[in-house]
Protein backbone atom coordinates (compact mmCIF):
# COMPACT_ATOMS: atom_id res chain seq x y z
CA UNK A 1 0.00 0.00 0.00
CA UNK A 2 1.41 3.41 -0.99
CA UNK A 3 1.55 6.49 1.23
CA UNK A 4 -1.22 8.08 -0.84
CA UNK A 5 -3.39 4.99 -0.35
CA UNK A 6 -2.91 5.16 3.42
CA UNK A 7 -3.87 8.84 3.48
CA UNK A 8 -6.94 8.31 1.30
CA UNK A 9 -7.98 5.34 3.46
CA UNK A 10 -7.57 7.39 6.63
CA UNK A 11 -9.51 10.35 5.22
CA UNK A 12 -12.33 8.14 3.92
CA UNK A 13 -13.82 7.68 7.39
CA UNK A 14 -15.88 10.50 8.98
CA UNK A 15 -14.74 9.60 12.50
CA UNK A 16 -11.10 9.94 11.51
CA UNK A 17 -11.80 13.26 9.78
CA UNK A 18 -13.50 14.42 12.98
CA UNK A 19 -10.42 13.43 15.01
CA UNK A 20 -8.24 15.43 12.61
CA UNK A 21 -10.59 18.40 13.01
CA UNK A 22 -10.26 18.14 16.79
CA UNK A 23 -6.47 18.13 16.53
CA UNK A 24 -6.58 21.03 14.08
CA UNK A 25 -8.59 23.02 16.61
CA UNK A 26 -6.17 22.17 19.43
CA UNK A 27 -3.08 20.05 19.02
CA UNK A 28 -1.52 17.88 21.70
CA UNK A 29 -4.61 16.09 22.99
CA UNK A 30 -4.59 12.90 25.01
CA UNK A 31 -6.59 9.80 24.14
CA UNK A 32 -8.97 10.62 27.01
CA UNK A 33 -9.63 14.11 25.59
CA UNK A 34 -10.26 12.76 22.11
CA UNK A 35 -12.42 9.92 23.40
CA UNK A 36 -14.62 12.37 25.34
CA UNK A 37 -15.66 13.99 22.03
CA UNK A 38 -16.88 10.74 20.47
CA UNK A 39 -19.67 8.31 21.25
CA UNK A 40 -17.51 5.21 21.02
CA UNK A 41 -15.28 3.08 23.18
CA UNK A 42 -11.71 3.94 24.04
CA UNK A 43 -10.61 0.92 22.00
CA UNK A 44 -12.56 2.21 18.97
CA UNK A 45 -10.87 5.61 19.18
CA UNK A 46 -7.48 3.90 19.52
CA UNK A 47 -8.14 1.90 16.33
CA UNK A 48 -8.97 5.08 14.41
CA UNK A 49 -5.89 6.85 15.77
CA UNK A 50 -3.75 3.88 14.69
CA UNK A 51 -4.98 4.27 11.08
CA UNK A 52 -4.22 8.00 11.25
CA UNK A 53 -0.75 7.29 12.65
CA UNK A 54 -0.08 4.69 9.93
CA UNK A 55 -0.93 7.36 7.36
CA UNK A 56 1.41 9.77 9.18
CA UNK A 57 -1.50 12.19 9.68
CA UNK A 58 -1.11 12.00 13.46
CA UNK A 59 2.16 11.88 15.35
CA UNK A 60 2.51 11.21 19.05
CA UNK A 61 4.82 12.29 21.81
CA UNK A 62 5.07 11.04 25.37
CA UNK A 63 4.85 13.62 28.13
CA UNK A 64 5.32 11.80 31.41
CA UNK A 65 2.58 9.18 31.59
CA UNK A 66 0.51 10.81 28.86
CA UNK A 67 0.67 10.23 25.13
CA UNK A 68 -0.11 13.41 23.23
CA UNK A 69 -1.49 13.37 19.68
CA UNK A 70 -0.58 16.01 17.12
CA UNK A 71 -1.85 16.72 13.62
CA UNK A 72 0.68 16.34 10.82
CA UNK A 73 -0.73 18.29 7.84
CA UNK A 74 2.12 17.41 5.46
CA UNK A 75 0.52 14.25 3.94
CA UNK A 76 -2.70 16.18 3.26
CA UNK A 77 -0.70 18.91 1.54
CA UNK A 78 1.08 16.32 -0.59
CA UNK A 79 -2.29 14.85 -1.61
CA UNK A 80 -3.49 18.37 -2.43
CA UNK A 81 -0.43 19.10 -4.55
CA UNK A 82 -0.59 15.74 -6.34
CA UNK A 83 -4.32 15.22 -6.83
CA UNK A 84 -6.18 18.50 -6.38
CA UNK A 85 -3.95 21.38 -7.37
CA UNK A 86 -3.49 20.21 -10.95
CA UNK A 87 -7.26 20.35 -11.45
CA UNK A 88 -7.49 23.93 -10.23
CA UNK A 89 -5.22 25.35 -12.90
CA UNK A 90 -6.30 28.50 -14.69
CA UNK A 91 -7.60 26.68 -17.77
CA UNK A 92 -9.87 24.42 -15.75
CA UNK A 93 -11.11 27.37 -13.72
CA UNK A 94 -11.94 29.23 -16.94
CA UNK A 95 -13.90 26.24 -18.27
CA UNK A 96 -15.81 25.92 -15.02
CA UNK A 97 -16.68 29.60 -15.09
CA UNK A 98 -17.85 29.30 -18.72
CA UNK A 99 -20.03 26.30 -17.77
CA UNK A 100 -21.74 28.28 -14.99
CA UNK A 101 -22.30 31.25 -17.30
CA UNK A 102 -23.87 29.05 -19.98
CA UNK A 103 -26.10 27.32 -17.44
CA UNK A 104 -27.34 30.69 -16.14
CA UNK A 105 -28.23 31.81 -19.66
CA UNK A 106 -30.15 28.61 -20.40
Amino acid sequence: MTDDDRVFKALADPTRRFLLDLLFARDGRTLTELESELAMTRFGVMKHLKVLEDADLVVTRRSGREKLHFLNPVPIRLIHDRWIDKYTERQVSALTELKYQLEEEA
